[in-house]
């Protein structure tokens, strides 16, 4: 039965301001081919990583011009196979803008997208990562993961939308993926990505810090770009610092 209020000075509805959160695609090709086997090759582990998130595609970097298209039905295809839902495009020019309004992408032109850059620019993977920045998300208030037992080469732990706490040793080749803080109380000598869904506020905590990569909010160190000696092996945490060149990896040891 529909609930109808009897007093005309009260409206049917409102309408307010809201915030969403939401993924920034930054494409650097409009080979569509590629962007689907990196998406693949990303989340071959994890194929529900991103369960539906909004996405904006920003074509900024792509420099397009006027008689310059984008295959944007095949690419929204691509996106909704791994479980993202596209919702608006940034950095269009008019006649592609009118081609995205088609397909029920709005225009977000005065998005503002938070852009990363690494410490030290490491030597490029062999596998290249899908080219996607998070943006800032607030992590659930779920109690933390625990893991009690030591992870193995291969294996690997997601905490979707909270901490990770890893009571033992993260032996190199496994992965442990947050999208809050990780604390690892043993060695950590695989992989660790805090703040996965672009929490810049996550941190890293290790009892025995020698890993083969660290990476917060997309900003990531790997091995080939070793630790200092006064944190490497040592009691030690990661955080995200902001400067006018973009953000860095702060690590430092912690005493007892």
């Amino acid at each position: 039965m529909a609930i109808v209020s009897e007093d005309p000075s009260q409206p049917c509805y409102d309408i307010k301001s809201a915030d969403l959160s939401l993924l920034a695609l930054l494409l650097k090709t409009t080979d569509i081919s590629a962007v689907a086997l990196a998406l693949k090759q990303q989340l071959a582990e994890t194929p529900a990583f991103f369960e539906q998130d909004p996405v904006v595609v920003d074509v900024s970097a792509l420099g397009l011009e006027a008689d310059q298209t984008l295959d944007l039905s095949a690419l929204m295809a691509v996106l909704r196979e791994h479980q993202l839902v596209p919702l608006a495009i940034k950095g269009a020019h008019e006649a592609l803008l009118a081609q995205a309004k088609g397909l029920g992408l709005v225009d977000a032109t005065d998005a503002r997208i938070r852009r990363s850059v690494p410490l030290e620019q490491p030597s490029a993977p062999e596998t290249a990562p899908a080219p996607i920045v998070a943006q800032p998300a607030t992590v659930a208030p779920w109690g933390a993961m625990v893991i009690d037992k030591p992870l193995r080469s291969g294996q690997q732990v997601y905490a979707k939308g909270r901490d990770l706490v890893v009571l033992a040793m993260v032996n190199a080749g496994a992965e442990v993926i947050a999208d809050g803080h990780i604390h690892v109380y043993g060695a950590l000598r695989g992989k660790a990505i805090a703040g996965a869904r672009g929490n810049t506020q996550a941190q890293i905590f290790a009892q025995v810090m020698e890993p083969e990569l660290i990476s917060i909010a997309g900003v990531y160190r790997t091995s080939e770009n070793a630790l200092p000696k006064d944190v490497l092996g040592q009691v030690a945490q990661v955080c995200l610092q902001s400067g006018p060149d973009g953000d860095k990896l702060l690590i430092t040891a912690l005493k007892s």
